[in-house]
């Protein structure tokens, strides 16, 4: 067995020092916050507003192309877009020139959502962003964009 491997074989899991452990309660206290901004207002759920935040930056994407912008998996993506079209947040409109693909936007009752929305939520990251430096800010910054371009690389195991 190589040296790798049986290093693998016996190493222990500590969560509180594991980077993706700490990176996704940190994302998710995050989100939750956020969400007590509109949850209870718009009666809005996170996957809701993620894709409205999308929309609100990007109008006319199908949700194949949401669902790589959040990164959340087809389904959520699909179940939270008909809860929006149902609610009239967003407008589903078939594409011109490839009659499979629906296109999404916001609707006028979405924008205005979204419009009230933005605010807070930048107003809560500055918040967040306050215990940082203008040098952390930019070194973090930079420090996510190194980890999302190697993510690709994750799906390379040892053994």
């Amino acid at each position: 067995m190589p040296s790798d491997a049986k290093t693998l074989e016996h190493a222990r899991l500590d969560l509180e020092r594991f980077v993706p452990y700490k990176l996704s309660v940190l994302s998710n206290r995050v989100s939750d916050a956020i969400a007590r901004l509109y949850s209870d207002r718009f009666g809005l759920t996170i996957p809701e507003w993620r894709i409205m935040a999308v929309l609100g930056q990007t109008s006319g994407l199908s949700a194949r192309d949401v669902a790589v912008r959040t990164a959340m998996d087809k389904v959520q993506v699909s179940r939270a877009v008909a809860s929006l079209v149902e609610a009239k947040r967003v407008i589903r409109e078939v594409d011109e020139s490839d009659a499979r693909v629906s296109r999404l936007s916001l609707s006028a009752r979405g924008r205005a959502i979204y419009d009230e929305i933005a605010p807070l939520a930048l107003h809560l990251e500055d918040v967040l962003l306050g215990a940082l430096t203008k040098e952390e800010r930019r070194d973090l910054d930079a420090i996510m964009g190194k980890l999302a371009a190697r993510i690709g690389k994750l799906d390379v195991i040892p053994g």
